[in-house]
């Protein structure tokens, strides 16, 4: 009774188990479900974000989802699952196909399946990364989602079984762990949340390098810059000015390549402001002392 009170209420005490529940109603996920919609073909100026779950076992289907966001709903574009028994290496040439119809060239998954979906998707010309949140927190970070109804999902039934079979469970720390009941799969709605948690976290915290297209909009797509990458790799001086000098020298012949040397003066010119302007945005104690 001690070691597991709820189990042992339940099973002698006849009493219902507090510790675990269901993950999501079903008025919930049915109110996400576009009646009638099974794919949505590639749209022009929209960045997809893709999730894969490949097999732990043979007993498990390997998925891939494929989202993106619009203002601040998140939508379902592509759902795949091949069950088993298949060749994996051609899964995953397909669905390294279905990533490259939507200009995704990265993949994200668990690391549960050990090393083979990197080398394999990686041959297919695909970045595999696995994923930072385990599979219980990103059905914790979907399920805010899921219940503003700021989620749209295809018409996928499947889909819809496993996630309303998903089992909410207290451990023993307290922690929840949110996964499907015994002899059951949630291969197709894993991946779902995956695609989904990552595609809204990226639209709510784009890169830090963004700001410089405030600075030069026009020449950003051409030479895009991680400018705290530029600024950690400069030697710590009292000054800021081979921080300064390196982005100002990546800027200007990069644009001069780009547009021609015709317009290099005018490059140089705009490097240079840049490096102004960071040198006037980030001062060092010395110069804080004098100021």
């Amino acid at each position: 009774m001690a070691d597991d009170p709820a189990r042992a209420s339940a099973e002698y005490l006849a009493q219902f188990r507090s510790d675990i529940e269901g993950f999501v109603s079903l008025e919930a996920v049915e109110a996400a479900v576009v009646a009638g919609r099974y794919e949505l073909p590639r749209a022009a100026n929209v960045r997809y974000t893709g999730f894969t779950d490949p097999p732990g076992g043979s007993s498990d289907s390997m998925s891939l989802c494929v989202s993106h966001t619009q203002g601040d709903r998140v939508i379902v574009d592509c759902l795949r699952e091949r069950r088993p028994p298949f060749s994996p290496d051609s899964v995953v040439a397909e669905f390294a196909a279905t990533l490259k119809s939507y200009g995704i060239s990265r993949v994200y998954g668990d690391r549960f399946a050990g090393e083979w979906p990197r080398e394999r998707f990686r041959v297919h010309g695909v970045e595999y990364v696995v994923a930072v949140k385990s599979k219980s927190d990103l059905y914790c970070a979907l399920l805010p989602l899921l219940n503003s109804g700021r989620v749209e999902l295809l018409d996928n039934k499947r889909l819809v079984a496993q996630l309303c079979s998903l089992e909410r469970r207290v451990a023993r720390g307290g922690r929840d762990s949110i996964d499907h009941p015994q002899g059951m799969h949630d291969d197709v709605c894993n991946s779902m949340a995956g695609a989904v948690v990552l595609a809204a976290q990226a639209a709510a915290h784009p890169k830090r390098s963004t700001f410089l297209r405030t600075l030069c909009p026009k020449r950003a797509v051409l030479f895009p810059i991680h400018v705290p990458r530029l600024v950690n790799s400069a030697p710590r001086r009292n000054d800021f000015t081979n921080t300064t000098t390196a982005v100002a020298a990546h800027i200007g012949p990069a644009a001069a390549r780009a547009n021609g040397e015709e317009r290099f003066g005018a490059q140089r010119q705009r490097a240079e402001r840049l490096r102004m302007t960071l040198k006037s945005m980030v001062s060092t104690p010395t110069e804080r002392t004098r100021q």
